[in-house]
Parts: structure tokens; sequence; C-alpha cells
């Protein structure tokens, strides 16, 4: 195979996940099967497997930052995702260093304020920050249905709720929302709503009957920011990384003894 003569790149700014489903090791796996140069700021490290987290110790938000100077003084990113930033602190530095580069460069953001389950993973002053900081910098901005409710203020039951939670989060200053469906009932929850001031767009999947779905949401971000490195416009890249989670959904891993992670080295299975 002849390699191109710029090799695409991108960055994940997220934490580690020691089962390996989630976080930074789910996004640079993303990136290499997207055949794009994955580079990466850790922000924490947990302790985790299939059956839950244990511990998480956060990263000096000076140390994130040496880490993210360090990348993009050298390597020309042409797509960037965030994660998990964990804390106030943290948000407000990676915020300010991401507005000092090109602002050609797509930034996609995963909030991770809340699971899918509803349960709130950082603080009120954190949330405050994010989206006051870092939300409005967003090419797009990916919540799932209890982060919408959260951005909006707005319950979501159904479609026509999540498009209208939609249309309020847009008004933070994101280029494009995308609303997920994962925590929706049965005939939503493979069901996104696109939003970009412009448009309302109902994107619809397979529904895959699988429990291993550990890592989705950190796929479908990082997969979104490697389309966008490969050029592709906001949507499309949308709807490419939707199908690679379906796919992924579709190879999930039945391993330890928990939820498994989706299985992000499925096109080795078609070689």
């Amino acid at each position: 195979m002849t390699l191109p003569p710029s090799w695409p790149a991108a960055l994940t700014i997220a934490g580690s996940d020691s089962g390996g489903g989630a976080g930074i090791q789910a996004d640079l796996r993303t990136f290499a099967f997207h055949r794009i140069h994955g580079t990466s700021v850790l922000t924490c490290v947990t302790a985790q497997n299939t059956l839950g987290v244990t511990r998480v110790d956060a990263l000096s938000p000076e140390a994130v930052i040496a880490q993210l100077d360090a990348v993009t003084g050298d390597i020309a990113v042409q797509g960037i995702k965030t994660g998990m930033l964990l804390n106030e602190a943290i948000i407000q530095a990676v915020a300010t260093a991401l507005k000092s580069l090109p602002s050609n460069i797509p930034l996609v953001v995963d909030p991770v304020m809340v699971s899918r389950t509803g349960a709130q993973l950082i603080d009120d002053g954190a949330i405050a920050t994010l989206t006051r900081r870092l939300i409005p910098q967003a090419c797009i901005l990916t919540p799932n249905r209890y982060e919408a409710q959260l951005l909006s203020g707005l319950d979501i039951a159904t479609l026509a709720d999540m498009e209208a939670a939609a249309r309020k989060i847009h008004q933070l200053g994101p280029q494009a929302v995308l609303v997920k469906g994962g925590g929706m009932t049965a005939d939503l929850r493979s069901t996104d709503i696109w939003y970009d001031g412009r448009e309302v767009v109902v994107l619809e999947a397979e529904v895959v009957e699988t429990k291993h779905t550990h890592g989705t949401g950190c796929t479908l971000s990082a997969a979104i920011a490697a389309n966008l490195a490969l050029g592709k416009d906001p949507l499309t890249a949308v709807q490419a990384a939707k199908d690679y989670v379906t796919s992924a959904l579709n190879h999930a891993l039945a391993i330890g003894q928990g939820q498994g992670p989706v299985g992000h080295f499925f096109p080795l299975l078609n070689e």
C-alpha cells in the first residue's frame, strides 16, 4: 500500500480506561481503524474493568496542557475530540489552550457529564465551565439523553423532545448538536437527532441486541473526529461514524464478567 504524502492525524483529550473499552484506548483504536494517526492527551487515569470503576486519579492541569502543547506544537492535527475532562480546573485549562489553536481544526465535544443511566459524572462547577467555555468552541457536540436534558432544561422522552432539546442546546454556541438516543426507549435507542441551525436530520441505525456496549459514546465521537480529519463534511462524518459504531456493536466483545466493549477491530475480520 502506498501511503499518502501527508498522513492525517487526530487528537483525543480524555481519560484512560484500564479495561481498554472506552476513553483514550477506545479513541486510539477508532482512529487507527480509520487510518488516522492518533495522538493523545490524558486527563485522568482510572482503575476499571467490565464490572465498573474502582478509582480515578486526575492529572494536574499543568500536566494536561504540557501534553497538549507537545502534540500541537509539532504535529498538525486535522481533528480533535474531548472526552472525560473530569474537573473544572482541567476544563478551564483545555478550553483556553484549544482557543489558541487554528479555528479550522474541527472540535468534537463529547460532554461526558452524565452516564447513559443518568448518573452525574462531574460536579456542577465543572458542568457550568464546560457549558460556558468549551461547548461554544465545538464543531459538533454529542450529548446523550441525560446530558441533553441537563443542557436544555427539558425533559426528553420522545423524538420531538430530542429535536426541541437539540434546538435549545444549539443556542449555547456549538456549530451542530447531535442528541443521541442511547438512553431512550427501545424504538429510539439507535435514533439520533442532528441540528446545525439550519436543518433537523433524523439519523437512524440498526438496533443491535447486546449488553456489551461499553465505549459506544467515546467510539462515536472519536469516529466523528476521524472522519472530519479525513475531510468529510460534519453531517457525513456523523453518518459514517454511526455506521462504524453499529458494526462495532455487531462485533462486541463478551470479555470479562460484566459489560464488555464494542469490537473496534471488526474491519480485520473482513480481510
